[in-house]
C-alpha cells in the first residue's frame, strides 16, 4: 500500500492524484467491523478477500450405452458420492455411496479428486489425495471399489503416499496400470500382485509420463495407453540426459535454502530424446517403434492405438514444427509409415480432434490448408481425403461425430470471432446448420452424449455468469437447468457497473482489431479519463472474448468504478477465429508485430474517443502479456506512461524450445527476430512508470529473466519498482493472502502513477 502522508513526492503530486490514492485507501482498507459494504461498490476485499463472486459449475461425464451422466455430489451428512442421472427422466441412482468410500471404521471417508469406471461398470477407480506436479495435480493415491462386494482397496502396495500417476483399468477391468517413480506398473485386481513393466536404467529416463516442456507446450502428461485387447501398453519414453538444468531456490523451506533443479531446454538448446515403446503385459518385454528422424530434433506430439491392437497412430513434429507427419505403426511387423503430411510456411498445429469411424476405416483431421481451419475426413491409408466443412470461417473445435445420423458437430462463429456457437454438418459436407439459437449470444460450450441426443450446454457472456443446462440437441430445448448461478447473477446485478462494449478499431492498411471497453461509472463524455489496456498478445491466447471473466473482469469493473477506462485488444497473431493468415502473420516476429498493433490501436482510440486522456495511458499483462507490457512501454515510451508487467519473459532466449521455436524459428536462424522481439534489448528507452512482479519459484517464466532485466535497467540508471513473491509459481497464487496482496499492490500502483478519475 502507498502511504500518502509520507510519500516523497506528496507535496508536488497533483491534487487529484492524492484524492485518488486517499479514496482507494478508504475503499480497500478502512471499513470497520460494524460497517456493511455498499452492495453496488466493488472492493478488493469483496473480490479477493471474501470471494463473494465465485461462480458455480458442473463437472459431469456421459455414460456409454445409455442416455445418462454422472456427477460427484456432496452428501447431506458429509462426504461425497457418485450419482447417475437419467437424461430424460432425471431419475437419480447412487452408483458410489459415502459408505463405499470409507475403507473402515477407523478411516476417514475418501475425497474424490477424480474417478473412472471399468467398461462393465463393476469397478470404480477413485483418485484422491492428489498433489501438484508442475501445473496440475497428477500424483496421488488410487483405490478400487468393487461395486458388488462394496470392498475398496488401495493400489500400489507399499508405495509412498500420493505417488501413483494416471491409473487406468485394462479393457477387461481385471487389471490397473499406473506410473510410479517414472516407471510403469500393472496390478492384478484379484490378487493385487504388482508387476513392474519398465525399468529405468538411469534417473534421466522417464517412462509413461513427461518432462516439464512436453507437459507445458504439448499438453502431455499421461504417457501410456492400453491396447484395445488389453495385452500391451504403448508408452512414451524420454531421455533427458544432455538437457541443461535451471535451478529454483526455495528460501522459505527452513534454515537453509533448498534448490530444485529442473531439466529445461531453452530456445536453441538440446532437447530431450523421445521414442515410443510397446510392452507386453505377459512377458514384460518392450519393443521400440522405428520412428524415423532424430529423436532429439523431432517431437512425438500425439500417440494412440488406431482402433485396433496391432497399429498405433502417431503425430510427429519436426523441431521447427512446420511439418506434422501422421504415421501408422504396425506393432507386429515393426513398420512405421507416413499416411499424411501437413506443412506450413509458419507452423503446423497438433490435433486432438482425430475421431475414428466406419469401424476404423476413416478418421477426422483438422487442416488449415485452404487458409481456414476446417474438418476433413480421411481413409486409414491417408489416400482418400475429403473436406467436410468449407468456407471463409474457422472451425474452432470439432466436438463429435454422430455416425448413425451422419452428422459432424463443431464450434464456430463465422461472423464474430469473440463468440462461440454450436453447428453441425453432414459428413458429406451438406446441410450446415447452426444449432445454438440466434437469440443466444456470447460463448457456448457443449458436452455431447454418445447417442447424440443430448448435451450439457454451458453459456456465458461478458458480465454475465455462466448457466449450465441439459438440452435436447435437435431442438436446443432445455430439459433442465443444472447450474443457474442465480445468487451470483443477483449479486452482479446489484453492482453499479461501467457500461461495456465490443468494437473494432481500424489501425490502418485495412486491418481491424477486436476490442472491448469498460467505461467508468458516472461517465461524462466531456471529461477525460485514464486508459488502462489489458494485454496478452501472443499466439497462445485471446483476451477479447464475449464470456464471463470472473475475478479479473470484476477487478477491471472496480477500476471503472474508481474512474478508469479499461480496454483490451486482440492483435494479429492471437489465436482468434479469423483465419490462418491472421494467426500466423506473427511468425518470426513475436514481440515485434503485436506491440505495433497494440500501439496503433491505442493511437486510434485516442483519436476517435476524446474522453481518453493521452497523458494517462497505462498497460498491464501477465506472462506473455507481461512481456508485451514491457515491449509497449520500452518501445513506445511517449505513448504509455505506466506499465505493470507480471511474470514476463524479458529475453526470448530464456524461454523453452517448443514454444519459442514454434513461433520464432531457431535462434541461430532468426537473430534479429530474437533481438528485436525481446523487451530487455529496449530497456534503455524507458521513460514512464514500471512495476515488475515475479514469483521466485516460477518454473515457467523464470525469475532469472526478471533479474536480467533489473540488471539492465540499473545499467541504464532507469528507475522502476519491483516486487518478488518468494517461492510462488507462475500463478503467484500460493500462500495465504497472496492473490489479495498482489491485487492491492497493482491497484495502489495505478492510483499513484496513473491517477484515477475525470479531468
Amino acid at each position: 500500500m502507498v502511504d500518502v502522508a509520507h510519500h516523497p513526492s506528496a507535496n508536488t503530486m497533483h491534487k487529484e492524484t492524492l484524492l485518488a490514492l486517499i479514496g482507494f485507501t478508504l475503499i480497500a482498507t478502512t471499513l470497520s467491523a460494524d460497517e456493511k459494504p455498499d452492495p453496488a461498490i466493488l472492493t478488493l476485499e469483496r473480490i479477493y478477500g471474501k470471494g463473494e463472486f465465485k461462480a458455480k459449475s458442473i463437472s459431469a461425464r456421459w455414460l456409454e450405452g445409455e442416455d445418462a451422466y454422472l456427477t460427484v455430489e456432496n452428501a447431506k451428512g458429509g462426504g461425497q458420492r457418485i450419482v447417475k442421472h437419467g437424461a430424460e427422466t432425471s431419475e437419480k441412482t447412487v452408483l458410489v455411496s459415502v459408505a463405499d468410500l470409507t475403507p473402515s471404521l477407523r478411516d476417514a471417508t475418501l475425497r474424490i479428486d477424480d474417478y473412472s469406471l471399468s467398461q462393465d461398470r463393476a469397478r470404480v477407480l477413485i483418485y484422491t489425495k492428489s498433489k501438484r506436479v508442475w501445473r496440475r495435480n497428477t500424483r496421488g493415491d488410487y483405490w478400487v471399489l468393487d461395486r458388488s462386494s462394496h470392498e475398496i482397496t488401495k493400489l500400489g502396495g507399499e508405495a509412498q503416499p500420493s505417488s501413483l500417476m494416471f491409473a487406468k483399468f485394462s479393457p477387461d477391468g481385471k487389471k490397473v496400470a499406473y506410473v510410479r517413480d517414472n516407471d510403469i506398473f500393472v496390478e492384478e485386481l484379484s490378487t493385487h500382485h504388482i508387476k513392474q513393466l519398465t525399468h529405468r536404467e538411469t534417473p534421466d529416463i522417464i517412462n509413461g509420463t513427461f518432462d516439464w516442456v512436453y507437459e507445458e507446450e504439448l499438453f502431455l502428461r499421461d504417457g501410456f495407453r492400453w491396447s484395445p485387447d488389453g495385452k500391451q501398453i504403448a508408452f512414451w519414453q524420454l531421455d533427458t540426459s544432455s538437457v541443461r538444468e535451471v535451478t529454483l531456490v526455495d528460501n522459505l523451506g527452513g534454515l537453509y535454502p533448498k534448490p530444485q533443479r529442473i531439466k529445461y531446454p531453452k530456445a536453441g538448446e538440446t532437447n530431450v530424446a523421445c521414442r515410443v515403446g510397446v510392452v507386453s503385459i505377459a512377458t514384460g518385454n518392450s519393443k521400440w517403434l522405428s520412428v524415423p528422424g532424430d529423436p532429439r530434433n523431432h517431437y512425438i506430439a500425439r500417440m494412440e492405438w488406431a482402433e485396433r491392437s496391432d497399429e498405433i497412430v502417431l503425430q510427429q513434429l519436426n523441431r521447427l514444427q512446420n511439418t506434422n507427419r501422421v504415421m501408422l505403426a504396425n506393432t507386429n511387423r515393426d513398420s512405421v509409415h507416413t499416411i499424411y503430411e501437413e506443412q506450413d510456411d509458419a507452423w503446423v498445429n497438433i490435433h486432438d480432434e482425430m475421431e475414428w469411424f466406419e469401424d476404423g476405416k476413416q478418421f477426422t483431421w483438422i487442416s488449415e490448408a485452404d487458409g481456414w481451419r476446417h474438418v476433413r475426413r480421411m481413409s486409414r491409408s491417408g489416400t482418400n481425403r475429403r473436406t467436410i466443412t468449407t468456407g471463409e470461417y474457422d472451425v474452432i473445435r470439432m466436438l463429435h461425430i454422430d455416425e448413425t445420423n451422419s452428422w459432424c458437430y463443431f464450434l464456430a462463429s463465422p461472423d464474430n470471432p469473440t463468440q462461440r456457437y454450436l453447428y453441425r454438418i453432414r459428413l458429406d459436407g451438406a446441410s450446415p446448420q447452426r444449432i445454438t439459437p440466434p437469440d443466444q449470444s456470447g460463448t457456448h460450450s457443449y458436452q455431447i452424449s454418445p447417442s447424440s441426443r443430448y448435451a450439457i450446454h454451458t453459456r456465458s457472456a461478458f458480465g454475465e455468469p455462466s448457466v449450465a443446462e441439459l438440452i435436447r440437441i435437435s431442438s436446443h430445448e432445455t430439459v433442465r437447468t443444472l447450474v443457474d448461478n442465480k445468487a451470483l447473477r443477483e449479486k452482479v446485478g446489484k453492482l453499479k457497473l461501467g457500461s461495456t462494449e465490443f468494437f473494432r478499431v481500424d489501425i490502418g492498411d485495412g486491418i481491424e482489431l477486436d476490442g472491448w471497453c469498460i467505461k467508468p461509472t458516472d461517465f461524462n463524455a466531456a471529461k477525460k479519463y485514464p486508459l488502462l489496456v489489458y494485454v496478452y498478445g501472443e499466439p497462445a491466447g485471446q483476451t477479447v472474448l464475449d464470456r464471463w471473466g470472473g475475478s479479473g473482469y470484476l477487478w477491471h469493473q472496480m477500476l471503472a468504478q474508481q474512474g478508469y477506462v479499461v480496454m483490451s485488444f486482440d492483435n494479429r497473431g492471437t489465436p482468434a477465429a479469423r483465419g490462418r493468415a491472421w494467426r500466423k502473420s506473427v511468425y518470426r516476429q513475436v514481440g515485434i508485430l503485436a506491440p505495433q498493433d497494440q500501439a496503433a490501436a491505442v493511437r486510434a482510440v485516442l483519436t476517435e474517443r476524446e474522453y481518453v486522456d493521452p497523458d494517462r495511458v497505462g498497460i498491464w499483462g501477465w506472462s506473455g502479456g507481461g512481456s508485451m507490457s514491457l515491449n509497449a512501454i520500452f518501445k513506445y515510451p511517449d505513448l504509455y506512461k505506466t506499465a505493470i508487467s507480471i511474470a514476463p519473459v524479458p529475453n526470448q532466449r530464456f524461454y523453452d524450445t517448443i514454444y519459442q521455436e514454434r513461433y520464432m524459428g531457431l535462434p541461430k536462424d532468426n537473430v534479429d527476430g530474437f533481438l528485436n522481439g525481446s523487451p530487455i534489448n529496449f530497456a534503455h528507452q524507458l521513460k514512464g512508470n514500471l512495476l515488475i512482479v515475479h514469483g521466485t519459484g516460477d518454473d515457467n517464466c523464470h525469475y532469472q529473466g526478471t533479474e536480467a532485466l533489473i540488471n539492465e535497467l540499473i545499467r541504464h540508471n532507469k528507475p522502476f519498482t519491483m516486487m518478488a513473491y518468494p517461492s510462488r509459481s507462475h500463478s503467484i497464487g500460493e500462500g495465504k493472502n497472496t492473490t489479495r496482496h498482489l491485487r492491492e499492490l497493482m491497484t495502489a500502483y495505478l492510483h499513484e502513477h496513473l491517477p484515477a478519475g475525470p479531468r
